[in-house]
């Protein structure tokens, strides 16, 4: 029987492909368009992390303004940005030290440590975004914030989960290696007699 886990060579590009979805929903947070959303029609609100878009029950374009022109759209951009940043640093670190036959564990653990720098700008930068765009755009009707939103969050989560990975792969280090010898447990009828 084959066992693969995350503490097996075979499976090492597990972590970095799990990075690259992060980068992959952290890219379609970046560039959605569904950060607010009306909840129901009529559809007149929307906003994205750069800018809240509004428009009349029967009119059919969007105003839009820049989110950029608030020192709370800037924070929340630019934190959620540099956390995007670091993460893409992050999977070609991964990718690199997942290529190298002699891994260094130490350069592992360190990834796992700018992971959860990622995490911590990009919470700072969801948490910043609903609370002030609540307290200082004005909303009409009902509103949610949406998938876009969710994809951040989504993002985040994953950075979170692998952080934790990548910081305790080094206490599997010889698993993952490969230098541990399998463990056969048997027994013969004289030593278990009460198996008989």
């Amino acid at each position: 029987m084959v066992v693969c886990s995350l503490a097996c060579w075979r499976c090492r590009w597990l972590l970095p492909l799990l990075l690259g979805l992060a980068i992959i929903m952290g890219i379609i947070a970046l560039a959605g368009r569904g950060w607010l959303e009306s909840e129901s029609a009529p559809y007149v609100h929307q906003a994205s992390l750069w800018e809240s878009c509004t428009r009349g029950e029967q009119d059919l374009n969007w105003s839009c303004e820049s989110l950029m022109d608030y020192g709370w759209g800037r924070a929340a951009a630019a934190t959620y940005l540099v956390g995007f940043v670091i993460l893409v640093i992050c999977f070609a670190l991964a990718v690199i030290a997942f290529s190298v036959e002699i891994l260094r564990f130490n350069f592992v653990r360190g990834i796992g440590g700018l992971l959860f720098v990622v995490a911590a700008f990009q919470i700072i930068g969801l948490v910043i975004y609903p609370v002030k765009f609540a307290e200082e755009i004005p909303l009409t009707g009902a509103n949610m914030f949406s998938w876009a939103y969710g994809f951040g969050w989504a993002s985040t989560v994953v950075v979170i989960g692998c952080a934790f990975f990548f910081c305790c792969l080094p206490n599997w280090e010889d698993e993952v290696l490969g230098n541990i010898k399998p463990t056969y447990y048997y027994s013969s009828p004289e030593r278990a007699p009460y198996l008989n």
